[in-house]
């Protein structure tokens, strides 16, 4: 997989408009990531996304925000990744931290804590109160695609790279 292909070097990305995108590539690179760049018309729904970049839905990183209440702690907020062809698992979110329900943040909570506009949200944390799980059948591929902060630019990003650089909480979330 090529380093960097189809989009300006990090310290262009325009920063400004996408803060997210900017911290994104620069995590990338700086990391060693192997990692290409796919500039597509934009979309933000995960089927039509992966059909756009040409690869499996399997193979997409889905990023969602959800809010744990009813724990010991108060509500927690997470950063659910789960492959494309599958759905997150509330209820085992929940469970994971001692909480009786978990539902999707609202809009404008899951913008605010991810820096990403609803449908561009990254599989990374860049947030104190957000915490990154992942479920497991994220890594039955060798290649991560997701959206890059940005509705009309991608990461095809090394699986094994991803997993290294998030340092996710790896827990079966998804059916």
């Amino acid at each position: 997989m090529p380093h960097r292909a189809g989009a300006a070097p990090a310290e262009e990305a325009p920063e400004g408009e996408h803060p997210a995108a900017g911290r994104l590539l620069r995590l990338l690179e700086t990391g060693g990531a192997r990692f290409e760049l796919l500039e597509h018309a934009p979309e933000g729904q995960t089927v039509r996304a992966s059909a756009l970049r040409g690869h499996a839905l399997a193979a997409a990183a889905k990023c969602m925000i959800v809010t744990v209440t009813g724990g010991a702690d108060g509500a927690r907020h997470v950063l659910a990744v789960v492959p494309g062809d599958r759905r997150v698992d509330l209820a085992r979110i929940a469970g994971e931290y001692g909480g009786k329900r978990a539902r999707l943040a609202d809009r404008a909570l899951a913008e605010g804590l991810s820096g990403c506009v609803s449908g561009s949200i990254i599989p990374f944390s860049f947030h104190d109160e957000l915490t990154v799980l992942a479920d497991p059948g994220l890594f039955d591929h060798p290649t991560l695609y997701f959206n890059a902060a940005r509705l009309d630019l991608s990461v095809a990003l090394a699986a094994a790279d991803y997993r290294a650089l998030a340092n996710p909480r790896v827990v079966p979330i998804a059916v």
